[in-house]
Order: C-alpha cells, then sequence, then structure tokens
C-alpha cells in the first residue's frame, strides 16, 4: 500500500491545465475527471464535504463565514475542526486501520483535528494590536523545524507563490521526516491573479505555469499516490453588488456608530446579508419579513437566485446556520460587504487587511488600493517601518469602493462550463471514472489508501 497525497489546488480548471504540463502528466499516467462541487462554492464549504463525504446541510459549513446566532456576531475564518460536523475522513480509515496517520498542511479548520501532524497558519496577534507572520504545528516541536511563515504572502497585496512555495516545502518536510500514510496540501496560489486579473488574462496563465513548476516535487514521489483535486473554478467577474447597502436604504439593516465610524449592528437589524464571493446568507430578524426581503434582493441587478427554505434543501444547504435567504449572484457578478452609504463613515478596518473583523468577504485586500497604489505602497512602507521601530501602525493599504470594482474574478456559484469547473486528477489509472461528485472523494480516498 503506497502513501497517499492530496493536493488541494485553488482553482484549478481544464483552462488552466493547458497551462500545466507536469499536472497533465500525473492525469496521463492515471486518470482525470470533472469534480462537481457544491454550492457555495467556496473554500470551507467545498473542503468539509471532501473530508466527510456529506452535503452543507449535514457538516454545517455554510460558507467561509456565518452569522453566529448565539453570539450575535458574524465570523468568518474560524479554525477549529468542531464546527464540522460529520464523520471525516481520517476517523473512518482509523476504523479499518487505527495506526493510520494523516498530516494536515493548511487544508481548513486543521486546529483540533484528530490528525498526526497540523501546519496552518496563526499569526501573532501582540497585546500592543501587532500583528506578525507565524504559523500553528501539532505537535508544538514541529514549529520549529519550519521556517517563519510568510504570512503576507498568503493573502493581502502582497499575496503570491511564496506562501504556496513554503506550504509545498512543509509538505515535503513532514514526507520526509514522518511519512504520513495521508498528506493533505493546501496550495493557494491561484487564488490571487484569477481574482485580480480573471481567468481569461495572461496573468493567470502565468501563475498556473509558475505554480506547475512548484508542485513537480510533489508529484513524482516515490510509491505514493497523487490526487489534485479543486474546489471551484474562477469565473470572469465585472458587477459588484451592494446588497448590504441596498438593505440600509430600505431602513432594514442597522448600524452604530463610534468615532465617527459606521459598524454593522446585526442584534437589531431587520435584515442584514453576509456576502461570500457570489453567494450572500441574508438573515431576517422577522420570520414574517422573509417573502418582503427576498422581493426585494430579486430585485437588485446581479441577483440571479434568491433561495428561500425549499431552495436551501434542493441545494444541500438548508441547515440553521445558512441565512433565512440565500442568494446566488449572476455569473458576471460578486457580492460586497459594505454597509456604509459614505466612505467618511467607513470603519478603519475597512482599508485594511482584516479577515476576521470584516462582516463579509473582502477581496479588494488583494490590491492596493487602486485609486492611488502609490499612495497606498508608501503607506504600507511606512507601516512596517513604524513596526520595525516597535512603534504602533496601522496597514490601510486596501481600497474600498475602486478597490472592489478593480475585481476581475470570483466564484461561489456552481459552474456553468466544464472548462472553468473543478477536475481531479489521480496518478493511479485503477481507480479511474467518468466523473466525480465532491461527495464521492472521501470515498475514492478511501479506496485509494485500500481502507475501503
Amino acid at each position: 500500500m503506497s502513501r497517499l497525497v492530496v493536493l488541494d489546488v485553488v482553482g484549478l480548471t481544464p483552462r488552466l491545465l493547458a497551462h500545466m504540463p507536469k499536472l497533465r502528466a500525473l492525469a496521463e499516467r492515471g486518470f482525470q475527471a470533472p469534480l462537481g462541487t457544491v454550492l457555495p462554492a467556496v473554500t470551507c464549504s467545498v473542503q468539509s464535504t471532501f473530508l466527510t463525504g456529506a452535503m452543507p446541510s449535514d457538516h454545517g459549513i455554510v460558507g467561509n463565514g456565518w452569522y453566529f446566532r448565539e453570539l450575535g456576531e458574524v465570523f468568518l475564518w474560524r479554525q477549529h475542526n468542531a464546527l464540522v460536523g460529520g464523520e471525516k475522513l481520517w476517523d473512518a480509515a482509523r476504523k479499518v486501520r487505527p495506526d493510520y496517520t494523516v498530516a494536515n498542511v493548511c487544508w481548513w479548520y486543521a486546529m483540533g483535528a484528530q490528525v498526526d501532524w497540523t501546519i496552518t497558519p496563526r499569526p501573532i496577534y501582540r497585546a500592543d494590536g501587532r500583528k506578525e507572520p507565524d504559523c500553528y504545528t501539532y505537535p508544538p516541536e514541529l514549529h520549529d523545524e519550519l521556517p517563519p511563515f510568510p504570512l503576507f504572502t498568503y493573502w493581502g497585496p502582497g499575496a503570491g507563490m511564496p506562501s504556496s512555495q513554503w506550504i509545498v516545502n512543509a509538505a515535503l518536510h513532514l514526507l520526509k521526516t514522518r511519512n504520513p500514510d495521508l498528506t493533505l496540501v493546501y496550495v493557494p496560489h491561484l487564488d490571487y491573479d484569477l481574482q485580480r486579473f480573471g481567468p481569461s488574462s495572461p496573468q493567470a496563465a502565468a501563475a498556473a505555469a509558475a505554480l506547475d513548476e512548484v508542485l513537480a516535487p510533489l508529484l513524482s514521489l516515490p510509491d505514493t499516490t497523487v490526487v489534485a483535486l479543486s474546489e471551484y473554478g474562477i469565473t470572469d467577474v465585472s458587477r459588484p453588488v451592494d446588497i448590504n447597502r441596498m438593505l440600509r436604504s430600505e431602513g432594514l439593516l442597522e448600524v452604530y456608530t463610534q468615532d465617527g465610524m459606521e459598524y454593522l449592528d446585526p442584534w437589531v437589524s431587520r435584515a442584514f446579508a453576509v456576502a461570500d464571493h457570489q453567494v450572500a446568507h441574508v438573515y431576517v430578524r422577522d420570520p414574517a419579513e422573509i417573502p418582503a426581503v427576498a422581493k426585494l434582493c430579486a430585485a437588485v441587478p446581479g441577483v440571479d437566485l434568491v433561495l428561500d427554505d425549499a431552495g436551501k434543501t434542493s441545494y444541500g444547504l438548508d441547515h440553521f446556520r445558512a441565512g433565512d435567504l440565500v442568494l446566488v449572484a449572476s455569473d458576471d457578478s460578486w457580492f460586497t460587504y459594505y454597509y456604509w452609504l459614505d466612505d467618511a463613515r467607513a470603519p478603519d478596518f475597512a482599508r485594511c487587511v482584516e479577515i476576521h473583523r470584516k462582516p463579509g468577504y473582502d477581496p479588494a485586500e488583494l490590491f492596493f488600493d487602486p485609486a492611488d497604489p502609490g499612495a497606498a505602497k508608501r503607506r504600507a512602507i511606512t507601516a512596517v517601518a513604524r513596526k520595525k521601530l516597535g512603534l504602533r501602525y496601522l496597514m490601510n493599504p486596501v481600497g474600498l469602493d475602486a478597490g472592489a470594482r478593480a475585481v476581475k474574478g470570483s466564484h461561489g456559484r456552481l459552474p456553468a462550463s466544464p472548462e472553468d469547473a473543478p477536475v481531479l486528477l489521480c496518478s493511479e489509472p485503477s481507480a479511474s471514472r467518468e466523473n466525480v461528485s465532491a461527495t464521492d472523494v472521501k470515498a475514492l480516498l478511501l479506496g485509494l489508501a485500500g481502507l475501503s
């Protein structure tokens, strides 16, 4: 029985494989199949389906974040594995082989997972407000075997190849020193320029070709079965949809003010949305108002679907964490989280890379403010200099509306074209099949491990 390495190559599609000869060679040794994803087609939901074989209605991960009704707060990008319901892949494997070993290198919901080795990004949050790059590892001693994690190339205006190269190197280190039976590796590089420039751009093709070279050492390991798959495909977009601004203009969304800045007040809002790429969860305080809110949302340009309880059930998204309504954007559109009507009233975190404070996803964080990139870079350089001197600093390079309208790629809808849909590649020809659904991945991996 060979080792199994599973590469989650974010955004990988047949269109991009044309620029990735080393990954294509993997499929030529084994097989390639279309991979059916789930709604929403976003990282946390799809990875959870891969690892449990269940839909979001069962495992509960209805997006990259949601409104925690019991806390009255919106949280994105939580990290604790206990949030994911259902039987995990490693639990199923150990029913057959109790000594089966697993390493998780940057797949989401890594912390607290019952695996043998964990590596996941985890900044240091200093008491004075500073944020410094670092990672979490289990066991703890693994931390000092790795170089510093390049956090600012993992997300933000500087996001790029160094973070994916670091992740690949960390996986190779574990394979060499610990030899796990199963190694899960999350490789984010294609997420960046495809959102910045769109999947049809020359930058997207260049990103795919560069990543192909970085992945090469993981594709030809001896006595190792390799699976490469993707959660979603990124498609071209041109229209941001300000769903929260509409709800506020209709008197449904409430804010409170501190120091001249406006903050979303979900506790008293009659309706508000948690934007997540091309999907938005709309939470409505009074069930009697749901039909009226649905009608308002359906009339907004760029909204394709408004899913009520029956609609959520049909897509496997009927879970108490989901919004009372779930909106799906048109294929050329995506949802902003913006709720203020005057940029002068925006909270200070709106201009920062601040994934845990914003009540929705913000792809503008991938850009230096397009309204004045030079000034944004100078602000960032000044902030870094203050940080090195041990002074308080504010890293605020992100634009507001100008940043949003620079976005050229998004995801979250179910794919319309096979060329822009997720794909699965496997080095083992005996496991070949014509297509694979996201809920099939867990069973496929167990079969490849000889643990069916």
